[in-house]
């Protein structure tokens, strides 16, 4: 395994980072998750992520029973606060009160005292931002939260965290969560490079397009059975991506996997490690090959002219526009 800092901060993760989304508490049986955890550990991945929302919290529960017995210091566990937890109208945001709430209910899940990374899920237009950065250091000072982070915030809304942290002598967000991969590139014209001036690093998820940049999924082709696309939570979010014209153009890639050596899931995790503003990407699984497989992208450099041809095989697949990261205009 490989190992990165968090964008300009003195943390040091794995470059592949575990995540639980969809997976634990939903897709799989427990007994399945504790031996995908298991093989990340013995990939040499330390960093784990999850969040208060996933599966209503039953992923963190089942992330912090999977992690048991393993040597605290030694690990990098992240959560994220924002989406609802309750039916409640405090139950959502990033209100000092449900912050407060929610990361105490995290430690709780995750059976610990501390969080490495405590993420703002999305953007809070109902709530002050010096009210949430406040909140976000309250936790700092109190020992409960290492370091603070977003996750799919634009530009603009990066820029006037850091400002207002400098403004009010308040810790600084040091990374962001966005989605990002071969055929989603909508952080590349304004995120990362508000990023880079920042000092943040980013975390991405869905580096290999939620299984389609495997490869796996054929144009003109029913999904392969017990695949993502056919589980009715993850089929909502793949569903968007599961077009014969974009099919079509991954296939182009098979050759260029087989060319260097990897296999579709690695060629894809790898060329999301080298945007040098990337500090980890997050893979999840729901059999543990998947996670050896993914985890040998670690330390692998593509050529430019493997990363050109990449380009060109994807064409007017990939998604560039800066406006596709939206956060909701109202709490959900």
């Amino acid at each position: 395994m490989e190992f990165r800092h968090l964008g300009n901060s003195g943390l040091v993760i794995s470059e592949i980072a575990y995540g639980n989304w969809i997976t634990h508490g939903s897709q799989i049986e427990e007994e399945g998750a504790a031996a995908c955890v298991r093989a990340a550990l013995d990939e040499g991945i330390t960093t784990f992520d999850t969040a208060d929302a996933y599966a209503q919290g039953r992923a963190e529960e089942v992330l912090g029973r999977a992690l048991k017995g393993e040597r605290r210091d030694g690990l990098e566990i992240l959560s994220k606060v924002f989406w609802p937890t309750g039916p409640g109208k405090n139950d959502r945001g990033l209100s000092r009160k449900h912050i407060v709430r929610s990361c105490e209910d995290s430690l709780r899940r995750l059976g610990t005292d501390y969080l490495d990374l405590y993420q703002a899920h999305r953007f809070d237009y109902a709530t002050p931002l010096e009210e949430t950065l406040r909140a976000f250091d309250d936790l700092v000072r109190q020992g409960k939260v290492c370091y603070i982070g977003v996750s799919e915030w634009r530009a603009e809304e990066i820029e006037r965290a850091l400002t207002l942290a400098d403004e009010m002598g308040l810790d600084r967000i040091v990374s962001n969560q966005p989605q990002y991969s071969m055929l989603h590139r909508v952080i590349e014209p304004e995120v990362v490079p508000a990023s880079r001036r920042g000092g943040l690093g980013q975390i991405v998820f869905s580096p290999i397009a939620q299984g389609v940049l495997t490869g796996k999924y054929k144009p003109g082709q029913e999904a392969p059975a017990g695949s993502r696309a056919t589980d009715e939570t993850g089929g909502r979010f793949i569903s968007r991506v599961l077009k014969d014209d974009v099919l079509e153009r991954v296939q182009r890639l098979v050759p260029l996997a087989e060319e260097a050596g990897l296999t579709m899931a690695q060629l894809a995790v790898a060329w999301v490690l080298q945007n040098d503003n990337v500090s980890a990407a997050i893979i999840g699984a729901s059999r543990p090959e998947q996670v050896g497989d993914n985890a040998a992208a670690a330390g692998v450099r593509l050529d430019e002219s493997l990363m050109a041809r990449i380009d060109e095989a994807l064409g007017d697949a990939v998604q560039r526009d800066p406006a596709l990261t939206v956060s909701p205009p109202q709490r959900p």
